[in-house]
């Protein structure tokens, strides 16, 4: 069949200017090429013996800001497309949150898992991140808890938060240190 296509962030989050991410494009076929696309926009090819294309962004600025999406080639055609990556450039002028797990980094599959954001500023609201996940939770406004009932292998990763002001004029914290989740 078509050969599908991710597109994430690694490390994922809202980058400061001056700051540095990494685009990552993953394909099961590993030898074609990826194009990197910012609107409608092309980028940069990367031609690729494995199946992953990293497109690094440093020093950003706030045009790198805007909606990233991956195409996979072979011989000149376009096989697959990824869903869009959206990158935002931002000040970050809350303190770094604080992410922790109950009860521990490693569980058993099945297990129930919390994952808690603690932030000392007041009204704000924060996302979590797994590096390789296109799209952030929501955590819970009130505690910033997210719960996993039930874990699976695929819920194994590396974890990170951050978290904003829930105001007309949304300020950032910088992102959280990562934990990893082991799931056995």
């Amino acid at each position: 069949g078509a050969p599908t296509i991710s597109i994430f962030q690694k490390p994922p989050g809202v980058i400061p200017p001056g700051g540095s991410t990494t685009i990552c494009c993953t394909c099961q076929r590993g030898y074609g090429s990826f194009v990197l696309y910012k609107g409608s926009h092309r980028l940069r090819t990367l031609e690729q013996s494995g199946s992953r294309a990293e497109f690094s962004i440093s020093n950003a600025t706030y045009k790198d800001r805007g909606t990233y999406i991956c195409h996979y080639l072979e011989a000149g055609t376009v096989l697959a497309r990824s869903n869009e990556l959206e990158v935002s450039v931002e000040e970050l002028r809350l303190p770094r949150p604080d992410l922790s797990v109950l009860p521990g980094h490693e569980v058993t599959v099945g297990a129930d898992v919390m994952l808690r954001c603690t932030t000392t500023h007041p009204s704000t609201g924060c996302y979590l991140y797994l590096e390789g996940q296109i799209q952030a939770q929501l955590l819970s406004r009130e505690q910033g808890d997210y719960n996993l009932s039930h874990v699976q292998k695929g819920d194994s990763g590396r974890y990170s938060c951050q978290c904003y002001t829930i105001n007309a004029s949304r300020e950032w914290s910088a992102v959280s240190k990562t934990l990893d989740l082991v799931v056995r």
